[in-house]
């Protein structure tokens, strides 16, 4: 066995491919920019090696430096992880070369399978069910309409060296084809330098699910179920479910079969992922596959028991799989969710800076990759720390929360709780928008497409309105929350006399524009709080003042909130709300209802800045009239390009920032007439 391992990435997968090293009894060399000298994967591994500034071009992807960390640290294997340089076949022919293993799979697999159109015709000679579609070079847009004509409409017209979306449009009809083939053209030249182009069939209600093989270098190729990623935005995939809630045993046999035979089509050996779309009576079309460790390898690990993380170290280092198709059993129901550095209520603009509060909900003792759950489990893979910085050069993701329950519905309550106690401050996120999925009606049916965050959140995402039941349920932790802190009030010393503070029974919950008119009957276990309907709910909690989590026992059922001290209140977040709650006695509440309404500031005639970012050019000039849509300024953040646009026709009469200017979030950079 190896006896020192490099990891050529960064992050979560970097700390998670540490973790498995170490129990292996491995020595792990880690590799870092000038960004990430004080990243928790440089502290976690044995050494760490300096390779370059912040832009991953620079550093991460530069297969000289990090060949050169090889060579500096006497590394025997590098494990590529995901993204940088995991499916680049030039780093696997370098290492081949310098007789370092590569924890991969072989470089002619790795080639075959980059490329969409020789992928899909390697699928195809394989026996795996492939999309209707023409995958020979397309001349021009008379030939496009043609071969659209023939699949039949809708069609997907496609860059072969596609990816992210780009060089992506969909047809419905000859027009829509001919326009459709050019645009995906130019944008496929532009942004790749191949504008190779084929059209297949485009799969109504699809759902992306993919197949986890593993292969060795002796033949062997065995597969571990399904993933269900169907929850996407701009093909980015935001939560993943094993297995999926649509497939029957025999779909996934057939998938799963398939899946083996396009690995060792191609030599496969290592961890690798077959991805397949999937229409609404399950007919299954190849996707692409992707050679390397996927990102929401956990779900399956929690499933099978299976440490993929091991397996694709011992594979490397040429020993024959142990595990056979009859050994692999699929266990329970496990959950993933992505949690990202951007903020749902700015149209998830990514967010950068400091962490000054990084609290996940503690993870299961004794669960690691490799063991069979036996009972309820939270595991979260990260790669960042309370205090640590989320850098404007890579990828947003902040950590992957998994749960893992007996059966679906157990997953996903599991996941909601650990979602409430989540605690991330100082950055923008989407925790409340994982939440808000969790609740949702369609998603707990497991009926959704990929269209599924398009569909139901057409306008963006705003937040949670709770349910009555639910309402109930927080009015009646805060106003138990309520008593806790007036006591601690009443106990304040050097008070003045005659100045006693009683603490009343009576008080009125308010929070989303409801009234709850409560009493309180208190005891040294807890208190009851009835309604003036008569409803009551016993509270039980160990909350004090000052603690920023409540996990509270509400007649039984667990509820778990994030607090916030507020004038005559609480800030309080569950289940993807964020909702002040006040707590006022019935005099309070009387008089509050007659104070005006603090109205927002006016910001109509404002741009302001979505999110911390560089000014990169200013498209317009003082005085002149812009047009409904017209661009108004570029700022990048993340090194990902944000055009603002004007809202509404209009005049310039300030501009307050220049290109190369850094701005916060809601600096004010032009203002109109």
């Amino acid at each position: 066995m190896f006896k020192k391992i490099l990891i050529a990435n960064r992050g979560e997968i970097a700390c998670r491919v540490i973790k498995t090293a170490r129990k292996m009894g491995i020595a792990t060399v880690a590799v870092y920019s000038d960004a990430d000298k004080n990243a928790l994967h440089v502290e976690m591994a044995d050494e760490a090696i300096h390779i370059g500034p912040p832009p991953a071009n620079q550093s991460y992807i530069v297969i000289d430096k990090i060949m050169q960390a090889i060579k500096d640290s006497g590394a025997e294997a590098v494990h590529p992880g995901y993204g940088f340089l995991s499916e680049n076949p030039k780093f696997a022919e370098a290492l081949d070369a310098a007789g370092v293993a590569f924890i991969g799979p072989p470089k002619g697999a790795i080639e075959a399978m980059g490329d969409k159109i020789t992928s899909k015709k390697i699928a195809q000679e394989a026996g795996v069910s492939t999309v209707p579609g023409y995958m020979g070079l397309i001349e021009d847009a008379d030939e496009a309409v043609k071969i659209s004509t023939e699949i039949g409409y809708p069609v997907m017209i496609k860059a072969s060296a596609g990816g992210g979306g780009k060089g992506m449009r969909i047809a419905w009809n000859d027009e829509e084809a001919r326009e459709g083939f050019q645009s995906s053209k130019n944008e496929a030249a532009n942004s790749f330098g191949d504008d190779r182009i084929f059209i297949e069939k485009f799969v109504t209600q699809p759902r992306h699910i993919e197949i986890q093989v593993l292969a060795d270098q002796h033949g062997n190729c065995i597969y571990l179920g399904e993933r269900e990623c169907s929850i996407q935005r701009r093909n980015q995939k935001v939560i993943e479910e094993a297995p999926s809630p649509f497939l029957d045993e025999a779909t996934r046999k057939a998938m799963g079969e398939q899946s083996c035979a396009l690995a060792k089509a191609v030599g496969y050996a290592s961890a690798g992922t077959v991805e397949f779309i999937v229409d609404g009576e399950r007919n299954f079309y190849f996707l692409e596959m992707n050679t390397r460790l996927q990102v929401e390898h956990p779900v399956t690990e929690l499933i099978t028991g299976v440490d993929l993380v091991e397996q694709m170290i011992k594979v490397a280092n040429g020993e024959p799989l142990t595990i056979t198709q009859d050994d692999v059993k699929l266990n329970g129901w496990a959950m993933e969710s992505r949690l990202y550095a951007e903020d749902p209520y700015r149209n998830f603009l990514p967010s950068i800076g400091r962490l000054t509060r990084y609290r996940p909900p503690a993870e299961t003792a004794g669960y690691a990759p490799g063991v069979v759950p036996g009972a309820a489990v939270i595991r979260n893979d990260t790669g960042v720390y309370e205090g640590g910085e989320i850098s404007m050069f890579y990828d947003p993701m902040i950590a992957k929360l998994c749960t893992w329950g007996p059966d679906r519905l157990s997953a996903i309550e599991e996941m909601r709780g650990a979602l409430d106690a989540f605690e991330v401050e100082g950055i923008g996120h989407n925790l409340p928008f994982l939440s808000a999925v969790m609740d949702h009606e369609k998603f707990v049916a497991g009926n959704m497409t990929t269209a599924f965050i398009a569909e139901e959140y057409p306008e963006g995402f705003d937040g949670v309105e709770l349910a009555e039941p639910v309402l109930r349920r927080v009015a009646a932790a805060a106003a138990a929350m309520n008593r806790v802190a007036e006591i601690r009030r009443t106990r304040v010393s050097g008070r003045m006399d005659n100045h006693e503070r009683t603490v009343g029974t009576d008080w009125v919950v308010t929070l989303q524009g409801r009234h709850y008119a409560v009493g309180i009957a208190a005891d040294p276990k807890g208190a009851t709080v009835q309604f003036a309907d008569g409803a009551a709910l016993r509270v039980t909690s160990d909350w004090t003042p000052g603690q920023t989590l409540a996990v509270l026992d509400l007649d039984g059922a667990p509820l778990t909130l994030k607090v916030e001290p507020i004038t005559g209140g609480f800030r309080i977040r569950t289940g993807g709300a964020d909702t002040k709650v006040h707590v006022r006695t019935p005099r309070q509440a009387e008089l509050a209802a007659l104070m005006p309404e603090k109205l927002p500031p006016d910001t109509s005639k404002l741009l302001l800045c979505p999110m911390p970012g560089l000014i990169v050019k200013i498209d317009v000039e003082v005085g002149q009239e812009v047009q409904d849509g017209q661009a108004l300024c570029t700022v990048e953040a993340m090194k990902m390009e944000n055009i603002l646009r004007a809202e509404k026709k209009g005049v310039i009469s300030k501009i307050n920032a220049a290109a190369g200017d850094s701005l916060a979030v809601d600096d004010v950079i032009m203002e109109f007439e």
